[in-house]
């Protein structure tokens, strides 16, 4: 014969339907109460884990041809696993969106309309200090020596050498 608690539990299974509240025992159900389980999530390994970070890390570009951000954008987006946020098309409208995106990185070119890349990136290192700028311009050569990381440019890269320095530069500058 099965002991009292199981008696009182047995009773309120009634075939095809819901037990009363009032037959089940309380004292069965208390310790489950008690016990306050963890959702199930599912296991992620690092890599997932390091590509959803990568995936929240964003890169505002700054160029003021349209044709320029778009391939900029495409590689960006497509080749690696960091987002744009925004686009700016001179230095003016890039501090602007910068100051309210707050970017993980800042892609600009040089040779901008209103203000060029370089002042640009001298008032983002003041407003935000922690931000690596990347000059991406096709006067690369003929700035390395003339421009010092005080100014504001965290490394010059040279469109002349293609996407593939960028992407690379992009990969060491935001680490996952």
């Amino acid at each position: 014969m099965p002991s009292q608690p199981y008696t009182k539990f047995r009773r309120s299974l009634a075939p095809l339907s819901d037990p009363p509240l009032s037959a089940v025992n309380e004292d069965l159900l208390r310790p489950l109460k008690d016990e306050v389980a963890e959702p199930l999530r599912p296991a992620k390994d690092s890599a997932s884990e390091a590509q959803e970070a990568a995936q929240n890390q964003t890169i505002l570009v700054v160029d003021d041809s349209p044709f320029e951000r778009t391939v900029i954008r495409s590689a960006v987006e497509g080749l690696t696993q960091f987002r744009v946020c925004g686009e700016a098309s001179d230095g003016v409208e890039g501090i602007k969106k910068a100051l309210e995106l707050k970017p993980d990185l800042v892609i600009m070119d040089l040779a901008m309309p209103l203000m060029n890349g370089v002042e640009a990136a001298m008032v983002l290192r003041n407003s935000l200090p922690n931000i690596p700028i990347v000059l991406f311009t096709l006067y690369a050569e003929q700035l390395r020596g003339s421009i010092s990381p005080g100014l504001g440019v965290t490394i010059i890269l040279s469109k002349a050498d293609g996407l593939g320095p960028l992407l690379e530069c992009l990969e060491q500058l935001l680490p996952t």
